[in-house]
């Protein structure tokens, strides 16, 4: 690897102008005092985008376009980027105007004592309700994960090349890329940019967006707590489900023994039932998962080594002296 900086930009459903979006980026590269590069990943058919990405190879501007038979979501795209980067150091840049080219610099600068800088735009434009939802949906994700950032939707990041390496992004995983770092033991740092006076999105999601998010959050938490533990997770579910089915049985039990009630034709009997059987199905699913990590714990890693350190070796005495006799 070089010390060239690889900056991938995802191209997929909203994107601005390719040209001054990549006159903006290209300046502040520049302002890097590094080689650089430019890699654009075309998340599926965009016709408009890839000619003018066309006309900027033709007029000499060094750039790698790759695009995709169809849309296979940002995280597939950022991988794909990575794969094609030369650098040691990576950025990823979002399609639109969301931070001001002039902050790249901040970011890769940061790499000095992280190993992944993620963007928070600071000040931040918006209303009061993006604000409240920005704000709930940290606080919300900061309470499932043990981990607390500001702007995990900020699509400006600086990273070495070792976490894409070790990191494997899908679905929409990588909004949550500083968390999944920071589990496998990468440091991350936040750093503020200034959001681009040209970033005009309001914010406006509808149910399935919020529907998919709450998913991903759902889906972050369980790998960063769970995924070498997951009898943790899926027997505290079944030991709570089948101790409530327990104690409903066990009332039954004394109702029918004691105070001669009828157990016939009463749902609490099946609820009973119910929870026992899914609370023992939770705990033998947690357990297959024990295995499954335990067959497979000796290719897993999750973890990094900062420094590795040893005394100076010290070299045997040559014995030189005459003996005694």
């Amino acid at each position: 690897m070089t010390d060239t900086v690889s900056i991938v930009v995802p191209v997929c459903e909203r994107y601005s102008d390719v040209g001054a979006l990549y006159a903006a980026y290209k300046a502040g590269a520049a302002a890097l005092g590094r080689p650089y590069e430019f890699i654009f990943v075309l998340d599926g058919p965009h016709p408009a985008v890839a000619a003018r990405l066309r006309q900027l190879l033709d007029s000499g501007e060094k750039i790698t376009v790759v695009a995709l038979t169809r849309a296979f979501g940002e995280s597939t795209a950022l991988m794909i980027g990575f794969e094609q980067a030369q650098g040691e150091i990576l950025v990823t840049l979002p399609a639109y105007f969301q931070v001001e080219g002039s902050e790249i610099g901040k970011l890769v600068t940061a790499l000095g004592s992280a190993d992944l800088a993620i963007g928070r735009r600071w000040p931040r434009a918006g209303g009061w309700f993006e604000r409240l939802r920005r704000a709930a949906f940290h606080k919300f994700l900061a309470a499932v994960t043990q981990l607390r950032f500001h702007d995990l939707g900020c699509g400006a990041r600086a990273l070495r090349r070792i976490v894409a390496q070790e990191i494997q992004l899908y679905g929409d995983q990588h909004r949550f890329l500083a968390l999944l770092a920071d589990r496998r033991g990468f440091r991350v740092q936040e750093v503020q940019v200034r959001q681009s006076q040209q970033d005009r999105f309001l914010g406006a999601y509808g149910p399935r967006e919020y529907a998919r998010g709450f998913l991903d959050i759902f889906t972050v938490f369980f790998l960063v707590r769970f995924t070498k533990k997951p009898l943790r997770f899926f027997g505290m579910i079944g030991v709570s489900t089948f101790g409530v089915g327990l104690l409903l049985l066990a009332y039954l039990a004394v109702a029918r023994l004691f105070f001669d009630q009828e157990l016939a034709d009463r749902p609490v009997l099946l609820l009973a039932s119910l929870l026992v059987v899914l609370g023992l199905q939770f705990f033998a699913l947690g357990l297959l998962g024990e295995l499954i990590i335990f067959t497979h714990a000796r290719g897993m890693k999750d973890y990094q080594v900062e420094e590795v350190s040893q005394f100076p070796e010290v070299s045997p005495v040559r014995e030189t002296g005459t003996s005694m006799r």
